[in-house]
């Protein structure tokens, strides 16, 4: 991805003028992009790795596989949050890795721990580069040095079981590379995240990753059925079964574990047969207390879609335009989106069922329109939040997961927290939500703000932040349902497993990690 934004070049266009016009009237700015810094312009802090120290990393892993080069080291400098983003328009010096390390292969990595630990070298295991929450950020803490171990060599199929319906990939597959490998076994996986086109297998299961098929296929913890883990005391190897009783589940241990306790090297997924066929289907409903009830009533009922999504009026009213007519039926309220994927026999039968709870609930058919729409551009907001962020305007995200009977109390309290810290004067701020995960006893809200930048963005953001997770908190929901902890959710962390549980995992952590090697500043309070 390029260095200060989302992506790659291709995906960045230009905003239609009749956006910028929108952004003028709504913002008062003037819809004009800034001009970006080329790479080799940005100043970075001068590297400290000691040549000793570089030589035994390449002895490790090749020379060619040590590089201290400035356009790795500026890549590997944090995620694609917009706070990353924004304090790669400061002047000045920007913090990076001292130097960028790839394995070839699970030994390597071992080796690279066990020497970064004797050394006392901290490490930021990186995948696709796509955090959003600070899980990224080169932190040295108490350590002079910091590398940033880039996973991208671990590429391959390692096992295939088409008997299990399991296959076995290294850390450092992409999304996309994942689906082409099975694909010539006529298999799938499934998961589909937004940034599905740059993560990696690794980075799904570090960061308990939830694709918009979950409906369907569920979150990618439940599709994880092996781990081979390399810490800096030794190598832990996980599932021996599709379930046991043999004490804990340890995988769920390393799985959400943001290489604070280890790097994922290996992981066993289960894979399904590529579907036969998709029917799509978008609905109106009223308002969102009507629309999330029907999900709920779906869900409930165990006729959910591989994919169900609900948007509420703001958000609806952006992205269709309430006065455009979709499938010859104006929309109006909240548009709800569904995929059904399948055999043809079962897709038929499971979208009958579920248009029939939907249409019993209030809600009114709009065609396969609207949702082949969505489908088709799914990947692409990351693209549109930077060239906003260009023009002088904040868009940003953040999502939480609670109850059924809790929803709208929690909608209510982060859309308040939101508009009240960006809005203190009364300027103007959108916020908007979607339904974006469903479960027989809840769901996922994922929030969408756009402001306009002040003087000083990156405090208005984190107040903003600070705002929402306060409000998160207040109502008993979870910090985070898909995004992970990284550094910008460890406060909040004491709050949803309690002081006890913080100090369970510090002590996992000192026992597998006793040099505090592994990705300081991220997951642990």
């Amino acid at each position: 991805m390029v260095w200060d934004a989302w992506g790659v070049p291709a995906g960045h266009t230009p905003l239609p003028e009749r956006i910028r016009g929108l952004l003028g009237q709504v913002f008062g700015v003037s819809g004009e992009p800034v001009a970006r810094r080329d790479e080799g312009d940005v100043p970075l802090r001068p590297p400290v790795l000691s040549t000793d120290r570089r030589a035994g990393l390449a002895r490790l892993v090749g020379e060619g596989h040590v590089s201290t080069e400035h356009s790795a080291r500026l890549r590997h400098a944090g995620g694609k949050s917009t706070l990353d983003l924004l304090r790669r328009r400061v002047e000045g010096p920007q913090d990076a890795p001292d130097a960028v390390v790839y394995p070839a292969d699970h030994g390597q990595v071992a080796a690279v721990l066990a020497y970064c630990s004797e050394h006392g070298i901290a490490v930021v295991p990186f995948g696709g580069g796509t955090s959003v929450v600070g899980g990224l950020d080169p932190v040295r803490g108490r350590f002079d040095t910091v590398i940033a171990l880039d996973l991208r060599r671990l590429d391959a199929l390692l096992d295939f079981d088409p008997v299990s319906g399991t296959a076995t990939f290294g850390a450092g597959v992409t999304g996309p590379r994942a689906e082409q490998l099975l694909a010539a076994h006529e298999l799938s996986l499934g998961h589909y995240p937004q940034s599905f086109e740059f993560a990696s297998i690794g980075g799904f299961a570090a960061t308990r990753s939830s694709g918009q098929a979950s409906a369907g296929y569920g979150r990618f913890d439940d599709m994880v059925q092996r781990l081979r883990v390399a810490t800096p005391t030794g190598t832990v190897e996980l599932g021996r079964g599709p379930a046991s009783a043999a004490g804990p589940d340890l995988r769920e241990l390393f799985v959400g574990s943001e290489g604070a306790l280890g790097v994922l090297t290996e992981v066993t997924v289960r894979v399904h047969p590529v579907p036969e066929t998709t029917a799509h289907m978008a609905w109106s409903f009223p308002d969102f207390a009507t629309g999330a009830a029907a999900l709920r009533s779906v869900v409930q009922t165990g006729a959910a879609p591989t994919v169900l999504r609900l948007s509420d009026e703001a958000e609806t009213g952006l992205n269709l335009a309430r006065s455009k007519d979709v499938g010859g039926t104006p929309v109006s309220g909240c548009l709800a989106v569904t995929t059904f994927e399948g055999s043809a026999a079962h897709v038929a039968a499971r979208s009958a069922e579920a248009a029939e709870l939907l249409r019993a609930a209030g809600g009114t058919e709009l065609g396969p329109g609207p949702a082949r729409d969505w489908e088709h551009g799914r990947f692409g907001a990351p693209y549109l939040r930077d060239a906003l962020l260009d023009t002088g305007v904040l868009c940003e995200t953040l999502e939480t997961a609670t109850t059924w009977n809790r929803l709208g109390e929690l909608k209510a309290r982060v859309t308040a927290a939101l508009t009240e810290m960006l809005s203190p004067q009364g300027e103007p701020v959108l916020v908007m939500c979607h339904i974006s995960h469903t479960y027989p006893t809840g769901a996922s809200l994922y929030f969408t703000v756009v402001a306009k930048l002040p003087d000083d963005p990156i405090t208005q953001w984190r107040n903003a932040k600070q705002a929402a997770g306060d409000a998160i908190a207040a109502a008993g929901a979870t910090i985070t349902h898909h995004h992970a902890v990284g550094a910008d959710h460890r406060a909040w962390l004491p709050d949803e497993i309690g002081e006890l549980g913080v100090r369970i995992l510090r002590a996992v952590k000192r026992e597998i990690d006793p040099a505090g090697i592994l990705n300081p500043g991220t997951l642990l309070p």
